[in-house]
């Protein structure tokens, strides 16, 4: 019985190899799972997110403002590291302002989103002198009432749900119906009401949707995002200071996927600026990547703990799986199941390959890292990789599913 294999993943050339082992921060797979005494792991390259950004630098207008979103990767240490590097924070959660608030980052320079923030957090996030971007009407009145009672002015901007989407994006956030901010068609009223609360009007946070690998639908949304701001740039109580145009930049995981080409992105960002600046002429004008600037600089190392035939076809049995690694379990938000790209991390050369479906220790059929893919041949003991893990990896996994042991995380 042949096994026909899955299309080979989009190509990844971010990490090099040497001596056929698969080299993260210039350390060997082997070595790191040495360091740390066992396995599974997620491991991160610093070097990597640094050329991320300066790659961000060279092609974005001087302009636009670089934010990292926190939710992408709140490791400590990450974030710590991009501190030094982007302008700003976003984040979507209390637990991820303490991570925030403990780097260097200037709490003026740190926004809040999510569409159920409590009273509590509402309190702690007035306190911390950040910017709240509210997500609707009623938020708005229960920041302000917590204001009053706190005594003091808290930084606001109005999260916008526009009234168009991002074509061919991979997680649509904005347009239609959405728990999402404030639909753009209400957002002058809104306004009006915010006129008389103690409230310290910053600008908007208009987002549309994630992991877009189209430049001409980035493009268009960029076009819409400013004609949506020059608009509602016609009912603020004063100036805006800070106009956030989202991110939706995507990497390649699958099959015929690339990478992003900026320089078309750019160079329309260049053409649309200064109509926006002559509308909006004392607005920082940011963008809030995530995903982007660390999703390629992550690796998800698991352990080969068994290899079994089953009906012909050749089951790896590893010590990792979906209660780490959601995502390339393909329940992460796939309709149709695709293999992330996978490889053998200590056998990266080898000449003899084998069509393998790889799969985790939990009691699901779910529990799947890859499916009837051709890699090199791999036995117990062998280190299985999992690229494009640097973003959406641990914190977006049942940790607690089955109650297996948690992994680590390492920044190299």
């Amino acid at each position: 019985m042949t096994i026909k294999a899955k299309p080979v993943h989009a190509q990844m050339d971010q990490f090099p190899v040497q001596n056929g082992e698969l080299l993260i921060g210039g350390i060997t797979a082997t070595t790191l799972s040495q360091q740390l005494g066992r396995t599974p792991f997620y491991a991160y390259d610093r070097q990597l997110i640094t050329e991320r950004v300066q790659l961000l630098r060279q092609f974005l207008p001087a302009d636009i403002h670089l934010h990292y979103a926190i939710k992408a990767n709140p490791m400590p240490e990450v974030v710590q590291h991009l501190a030094g590097l982007v302008d700003g924070f976003d984040l979507a959660s209390i637990g991820e302002l303490e991570v925030a608030l403990g780097t260097d980052m200037p709490s003026h320079l740190i926004s809040f989103a999510g569409p159920g923030k409590t009273d509590e957090e509402l309190k702690q996030a007035i306190s911390a002198g950040i910017i709240i971007n509210m997500e609707s009407p009623g938020e708005m009145r229960r920041i302000a009432r917590h204001a009053d009672e706190l005594g003091t002015t808290p930084k606001v901007a109005i999260r916008v749900n526009p009234d168009y989407e991002l074509k061919a994006s991979g997680m649509k956030m904005g347009g239609g119906p959405k728990q999402f901010g404030i639909d753009a068609e209400i957002v002058p009223e809104t306004l009006q009401e915010l006129k008389s609360l103690n409230l310290d009007f910053n600008g908007f946070h208009i987002f549309w949707g994630s992991q877009n690998l189209s430049e001409a639908a980035i493009m268009e949304a960029h076009e819409k995002t400013f004609n949506l701001a020059i608009r509602l740039n016609e009912h603020v109580p004063s100036a805006v200071k800070l106009l956030n145009i989202g991110g939706g930049l995507g990497i390649p995981y699958f099959p015929g996927e690339k990478r992003l080409d900026l320089k078309p992105i750019s160079d329309n960002l260049h053409r649309l600026l200064p109509t926006l600046k002559s509308h909006l002429p004392d607005a920082e004008i940011a963008t809030e990547l995530g995903r982007f600037i660390v999703g390629e600089a992550g690796v998800y190392i698991c352990k080969v703990i068994d290899k079994k035939i089953s009906r012909g076809e050749t089951f790896l049995v590893t010590d990792g799986g979906l209660h780490h690694h959601l995502a390339a379990s393909g329940n992460f938000g796939q309709v149709i199941r695709k293999n992330y790209p996978v490889a053998i991390a200590n056998k990266m050369h080898s000449k003899v390959s084998e069509v393998v479906n790889i799969v985790g220790p939990l009691c699901t059929p779910l529990d799947i890292l890859a499916n009837k893919m051709e890699l090199s041949q791999a036995d117990v003991g062998d280190l299985v990789c999992v690229y494009q893990s640097g973003a959406y990896g641990m914190t977006a996994s049942p940790t607690a599913f089955l109650s297996h042991p948690m992994c680590r995380e390492i920044l190299v």
